[in-house]
């Protein structure tokens, strides 16, 4: 409805002037004048109108008082309509009117209006706000309608809150007073001869595991928590400052709530579902994605679309699937060039990409273009819309039609050109999840999509023919291969290695050699944690000199709750029941909080060799994604997410594998 605006100053009814005069004549003290007799009609005539005006003026509304008869008429009208309705942004109080009564009624001019046009006007306003009564009532009717559909499609069960958010259910605490069944009951949420439910926190049968587990749903308890009461809705934690912390692979100084969407799935398999309904609200009322920075597609993937989509796998709320297709268009504008190979990063405000200088002349960079293909084919199944899976399709295309030096795919391609940038190879970072991709999303697609296994096994080769070797002290490591050499230096990402060749034996023409060959990655990564101060292993460590499997540069000694360690460890144990593999990782559990651990969540360490060492005051989104969730699934039996039913991507985000039980409900 408009106003007109209380501010603007009518125009007196008569000119007012400092010295007024009429013409022949003065108004005012002098001598007497004597008139005509027809002067004195038209003086009368002047007398009487202006008395009449004045009689009038008296019989108008006051237009300093609100309350009078055109405003009281108004709002007779109104308030026979005053909805209240849940704002979706939670601005102010969370309410809004229909009636906007926030918004003060604005006064009319001085201008005298008739009976017939005042009628009018409030005539008019009384249909315009009919007008809006029946378009609430037709959302009403339709929103009712999307509801009841959604309900018959997809009844829930209480792990979810519904529109009229009952009260949330309460965690499950891991004490010995609690039933060893799932908390909730995700086999009648996802239908009846679905048996997904069992897929998620069935207690261990070994008595030292379930307490060891139990150890490490209190981990995620406290660094969720904590998140949640100094830096809700802000990326990450600085458990030390107990404030946010955003850094610019999410656009800078930005709040997407990554730890919210990046520890849902984690929650849920833990069965703390009050905390995961919390971060389910935020999602479907804060998540927008809107900044004026430039994010990085590959962060933005593989920790906001990857962590909504497992959310959708294991729930079928489309809140998730909906947030998750919404992000990957804002995306879409990277893949604007002459390859389709996309770009590093997009600007969010402008739907512009750009590369990293630094990367090989504004190369992009295989382990990012090579890490969307299980988000995307994935998505494109669950929304129908071909456009996602195209993309990654593309990308494909482009790699299978270039040839590759000594076997091997290096880590930079120009987008533009769909020529590789300089020679350099890693399996760790700049190349490390390009190559988990090709197995896992060959797994994901149910062993259909044969095309990745092809270059999968082509790409094992490769790295096994140029990157794999044993230092003097008998440990195998996967060097970095830079301008024909090979250098002896090994990152923790790089560590992520052992569980995937273990992951692929199975598959391979020697299982045998790739489970081996997975141990003894494994054991090497586990040098790197017994052989520092702290019992955690650098950021990158060396493999020649006489100290082997410990950092050498001051600048490589950093851990920041990486989980690439404990991600072998939990393939080596599913796959070969050896516990040691526990026993490794009970040991990180407790040099993590031994000396990652504050009051307020877990910290890095800048310096691994120190026992005392500084913490870097940042709690990592992926330490709730990935460490506490491998640390749960190792110390969990095989019938917690099986690996014939589900695939994880490198953030740890579970995806169902097609024609699974747990593909069954979600894609239909």
């Amino acid at each position: 409805m408009a106003y007109i605006n209380s501010n603007t100053h009518s125009e007196p009814i008569l000119p007012l002037h400092s010295h007024r005069k009429t013409q022949n004549f003065a108004v005012g003290i002098g001598p007497k004048i004597y008139l005509r007799v027809t002067e004195k009609y038209v003086l009368a005539i002047v007398i009487i109108a202006f008395t009449l005006v004045f009689l009038g003026a008296s019989y108008l509304p006051s237009i300093s008082n609100q309350d009078d008869v055109v405003v009281r008429a108004i709002r007779n009208v109104e308030s026979g309509f005053k909805p209240v309705v849940k704002d979706p942004h939670g601005h102010g109080n969370g309410e809004v009117r229909a009636d906007h009564r926030g918004h003060e009624v604005e006064k009319f001019n001085d201008k005298a209006k008739s009976d017939i046009e005042i009628q009018q006007e409030i005539n008019s306003m009384k249909a315009h706000l009919e007008l809006n009564h029946k378009k609430m009532k037709t959302l009403e009717s339709r929103l009712q309608s999307v509801l009841k559909t959604h309900a018959d499609n997809h009844p829930k069960a209480n792990d979810i809150p519904d529109i009229k958010q009952k009260k949330p259910i309460s965690d499950v605490e891991n004490k010995n007073t609690e039933p060893a069944a799932a908390p909730f009951d995700v086999a009648k949420t996802k239908g009846e001869g679905d048996y997904t439910g069992k897929f998620f926190n069935p207690e261990p049968e070994d008595p030292v595991a379930k307490e060891r587990r139990s150890q490490v749903v209190e981990m995620m308890k406290l660094a969720w928590d904590k998140y949640k009461e100094h830096a809700w809705g802000h990326n990450e934690l600085k458990p030390i400052s107990k404030r946010g912390h955003s850094s610019g692979i999410f656009g800078g100084n930005t709040a997407f709530g990554a730890t919210i969407v990046d520890g849902m799935d984690t929650l849920w398999m833990m069965g703390l579902t009050e905390r995961f309904n919390a971060g389910r609200d935020w999602i479907a009322s804060q998540l927008n994605f809107e900044t004026p920075s430039d994010v990085s597609v590959f962060e933005v993937n593989i920790r906001f679309i990857g962590g909504l989509l497992s959310c959708y796998g294991f729930t079928g709320d489309d809140v998730f699937k909906d947030k998750a297709a919404m992000i990957a268009d804002k995306l879409l504008p990277a893949f604007n060039t002459p390859t389709g190979i996309p770009l590093a990063l997009v600007n969010l405000n402008r739907k512009t990409g750009k590369n990293y200088g630094w990367a090989s002349g504004g190369a992009s960079i295989l382990s990012e273009f090579g890490s969307l293909h299980m988000e995307w084919w994935y998505l494109s199944k669950v929304t129908g819309n071909p456009v996602y899976y195209e993309k990654v399709k593309r990308i494909r295309e482009v790699l299978n039609s270039l040839s590759l030096p000594n076997g091997m795919y290096p880590n930079y391609l120009n987008p533009r050109t769909g020529k590789w940038g300089q020679t350099h190879v890693s399996i760790g970072a700049l190349g490390d999840s390009f190559y988990e991709y090709l197995l896992k999303v060959w797994l994901q697609t149910n062993k259909e999509d044969t095309e990745a296994k092809r270059m999968y096994d082509t790409a094992v080769k490769g790295v096994e023919t140029h990157l794999l070797k044993t230092s003097n002290g008998g440990l195998k490591y996967l060097g970095e291969y830079k301008n024909g050499r090979v250098d002896a230096k090994m990152g923790h990402l790089t560590c992520f290695a052992g569980g995937m060749f273990a992951l692929g034996a199975q598959y391979s023409d020697n299982e045998k050699h790739y489970m081996d060959l997975g141990a003894d990655i494994a054991h090497t990564c586990h040098e790197s944690y017994v052989r520092s101060a702290t019992g955690l292993g650098p950021e990158y460590f060396r493999l020649d000199g006489p100290n082997e499997a410990v950092a050498q540069r001051q600048n490589e000694k950093y851990y920041i709750l990486r989980p690439e360690v404990l991600e072998t460890h939990y393939y080596m144990y599913r796959l070969t029941k050896d516990n040691k593999y526990r026993e490794w990782a009970w040991e990180a559990v407790e040099a993590i909080n031994k000396h990652c651990r504050t009051p307020d969540g877990f910290s890095g360490l800048r310096d691994v060799s120190k026992p005392n060492s500084a913490k870097d005051d940042v709690q990592q989104s992926f330490f709730l994604a990935e460490t506490l969730k491998y640390l749960y699934l190792i110390f969990s039996d095989d019938n917690v997410l099986p690996l014939d039913q589900y695939v994880l991507n490198t953030e740890a985000h579970p995806f169902p594998i097609a024609s699974s039980e747990a593909w069954k409900y979600p894609v239909q």
